[in-house]
């Protein structure tokens, strides 16, 4: 597939938008979305086309928790459902707020939203293993009841009853057609939120839900590929990855080869928070065509596309 030499990915995390520590109201939630997208207008403006995918950990969470408190008056809605209604409500907050700061610096481009589908391979084992812990913390009761219909609820490494999903890998993206064409055609597309919502291929051919979240940002380097985008850009709470992370000689590592990469990655070097799975993101990527894959703290993002912040990931040679 060819590459758009100034079409980038942008991957935005959950967290960016609800941080911990304070309140997650709507207000709250609006005012870190425009921070949040405030890079993509500067990058819109000098001439890229962009589709951004965001996480939503913290939204999906709250949402299980409404489904707990509701459920004695109104029916639960199953998890892949969530994360499409997250899908839905993150990205008219970024859609909105994309569309204000565009109008508000004169640039004239359209902006979209598109829930989007992440098949899986519901028959892969390994995948469907329930690894990734979600949501807030329940207590022993509600922990006991959640067990007894078959849901997996353990102490996370804070001890900490939480729910536990599977977190299998997108092998594809839906609509990933329709997100080429309008960024062709120079609109801004919000898709895969939340990694996407998760689907498996049945027997007879249909796509059906299926209740495990996807990495948003396994899915955003899968929806840079299948788009023909050149850069892939991670924007996180970590200005780059480190080498001897928490220790005293902890250093950023600002180039990496994919080589170099997948060496730290299987030695253990990337085992700080979630930067594992944005380093792995960030190799795939650029190994299936990708021109660099960049890892950054969100508001370094315009320094790290020129190569000044953050971490670039690039082909070996």
């Amino acid at each position: 597939m060819s590459r758009h030499t100034k079409t980038a990915v942008v991957a935005v995390g959950g967290n960016a938008l609800s941080p911990s520590g304070e309140p997650a109201t709507i207000e709250n939630q609006f005012r870190h979305t425009r921070e949040s997208l405030r890079p993509i207008v500067d990058f819109v403006r000098h001439g890229w086309k962009v589709a951004v995918v965001h996480g939503n950990g913290p939204q999906v969470g709250d949402a299980l928790l409404r489904n707990e408190r509701s459920r004695a008056e109104v029916s639960e809605l199953p998890l892949g459902v969530l994360v499409a209604a997250t899908a839905g409500w993150i990205g008219y907050m970024m859609q909105q707020s994309l569309q204000n700061a565009l109008a508000r610096a004169g640039v004239e481009r359209l902006v979209a939203t598109l829930v989007t589908q992440a098949v899986i391979d519901r028959n892969d084992p390994s995948g469907m293993e329930p690894r990734k812990f979600i949501g807030r913390a329940v207590s022993p009761a509600l922990a006991a009841e959640l067990n007894a219909k078959g849901l997996v609820v353990e102490e996370d490494d804070r001890g900490t009853l939480r729910r536990r999903v599977a977190s299998p890998a997108p092998i594809r993206l839906v609509e990933a057609p329709l997100v080429r064409r309008l960024v062709e055609a120079e609109v801004i597309v919000v898709a895969a939120g939340g990694g996407g919502t998760p689907v498996y291929v049945d027997s007879d051919k249909n796509l059906e839900g299926v209740d495990v979240v996807i990495d948003k940002d396994l899915a955003a380097a899968l929806l840079g590929r299948e788009i023909g985008a050149s850069v892939l850009l991670i924007l996180t709470d970590v200005d780059a990855v480190y080498a001897d992370w928490g220790g005293p000689d902890a250093r950023p590592l600002r180039e990496l080869t994919t080589s170099e990469a997948r060496d730290f990655l299987d030695t253990g070097g990337a085992a700080m928070g979630s930067m594992r799975p944005k380093l792995r993101a960030a190799v795939q990527f650029v190994e299936e065509g990708g021109e660099r894959a960049i890892i950054a703290a969100l508001e370094d993002a315009e320094q790290a596309m020129l190569g000044d912040s953050g971490t670039t990931v690039v082909k070996d040679g």
